[in-house]
């Protein structure tokens, strides 16, 4: 499999090197323009490192944004444990700034050089990996085979696909199965997965959950999280997480309905892309709502109606805010979003029908009655009312959701056990160079 490229492959190779030269500076320029790159740290995409190398064996991990990243911070916080130098890449700014904020001491992270020869290699050259993991889908074939022809062992961890991903990777079976026929081992979410990549072509493949089921609540700032408990103490609140612009007209529908019976309702919405907070505020303000913008400095005070969390890495203040949350991207059809953490800080969760990012997860919670399946405005409206009006019902959701999602844990011992034998040989090689 190593040695036989398919011509796609091939082709792939001497495109993306051809035209390396004039496109990758066109499109880092169209990202700058928008804010999707570092100016500070642009040179990184061309594969020049900004850090040095540290001695010792070299873990990498690469993970293409926030999600990927979060899930997994445990599993870097289990190989510095055992004093493993770690480079995490990936390639958005957002996660960037989690990085900044989340990875453990002595962990470092780079942007994920262009798909190119000439920049993975440079990329390569400098950081020399001793084991590289890649993190469920994100393959890119420049950095798969220059690893595979280096000697890297390559291992994919928390790997998934999709329905969707699956039948497109079909087109080219040859080229996929070439890609993923370099990995060493393969450790896929679920049974499902497993099978995909089992037909896609990969080789050695468990199936040992998701680490996504096993991230730890996450943090929230103690005394803004005082302040703001203080505030909101006595009304009822509602949030919506990683949101989406048709989302977020029914948000502000379902609240203008709910508040004729709640008047002190609050409800949060946390875009996914935090840009957009001042057009949900005009928004919410053409519904003839009040609104505050957590980016502007703003609290929500008895007036509020819409508190507009346009900021990054709050997440974890707007959970412990919020025990009824709606998982964005979800009524929108854009995949779903984790909500695990939600569930971590006692939420009880309503969601809608696109979920085919966590398919299993959500499954296993409605089936539980750990979460609330809802198709449009009416339905949501209706559930949230159920749910302000009946708090016993509402803590039932949260515990059979914390509760599954206890029973579904164990992915992040189970990795670990996996990857360890590729660790021995890392400290046996340092032990005898």
């Amino acid at each position: 499999m190593r040695d036989r490229m398919p011509l796609a492959l091939r082709l792939y190779r001497l495109a993306s090197k051809a035209a390396a030269a004039t496109l990758a500076p066109r499109l880092l320029t169209w990202r700058l323009k928008r804010g999707k790159e570092s100016p500070a740290r642009l040179t990184e995409r061309y594969g020049e490192a900004s850090l040095p190398r540290p001695d010792g064996p070299l873990i990498w991990i690469h993970g293409a944004s926030v999600g990927e990243m979060l899930a997994v911070i445990p599993l870097i916080e289990r190989l510095r444990a055992k004093n493993f130098a770690v480079l995490m890449t990936s390639g958005t700014v957002t996660s960037a700034e989690l990085a900044e904020r989340r990875l453990p001491a002595g962990a470092m992270h780079q942007f994920i050089p262009l798909d190119a020869p000439q920049f993975v290699g440079r990329f390569l050259d400098h950081w020399r990996p001793n084991l590289a993991l890649f993190v469920e889908s994100d393959l890119w074939p420049n950095l798969i085979v220059d690893c595979s022809d280096r000697a890297i062992p390559l291992i994919l961890v928390n790997g998934r696909v999709s329905e969707r991903s699956f039948k497109r990777w079909q087109f080219l079976p040859r080229a996929i199965a070439a890609l993923l026929g370099r990995f060493d081992l393969c450790l896929a979410q679920s049974n499902a997965d497993a099978q995909r990549y089992g037909a896609l072509g990969a080789q050695q493949i468990r199936s040992i959950g998701n680490l996504k089921l096993d991230v730890p609540a996450p943090p929230a700032d103690p005394p803004t999280l005082s302040k703001l408990t203080g505030i909101v103490l006595t009304r009822n609140v509602v949030a919506a997480a990683s949101t989406h612009a048709s989302e977020e007209n029914e948000i502000i529908a379902a609240h203008r309905r709910l508040r004729e019976k709640y008047p002190t309702l609050l409800t949060i919405i946390a875009p996914r892309h935090p840009e957009r907070g001042p057009g949900i505020a005009e928004a919410a303000k053409g519904a003839g709502l009040s609104v505050a913008l957590r980016s502007r400095g703003d609290l929500p005070k008895a007036d509020v109606d819409i508190f507009v969390a346009d900021t990054l890495g709050e997440l974890g203040l707007i959970y412990r805010l919020a025990p009824i949350v709606f998982m964005g991207g979800s009524l929108a059809s854009r995949g779903g979003q984790n909500p695990i953490e939600a569930i971590r800080l006692g939420a009880a969760i309503v969601h809608g029908p696109h979920v085919w990012n966590f398919a299993e997860i959500y499954a296993s919670l409605d089936a539980a009655h750990g979460a609330e399946l809802v198709a449009d405005e009416e339905s949501l409206t209706r559930c949230l009312a159920g749910w302000l009006a009946n708090p016993t019902a509402r803590e039932a959701v949260a515990d059979a959701a914390a509760a599954t999602v206890e029973k579904l844990g164990g992915a992040l011992d189970r990795t670990v056990t996996a990857i360890e034998p590729y660790l021995m040989q890392l400290k046996l090689e340092q032990q005898t160079s």
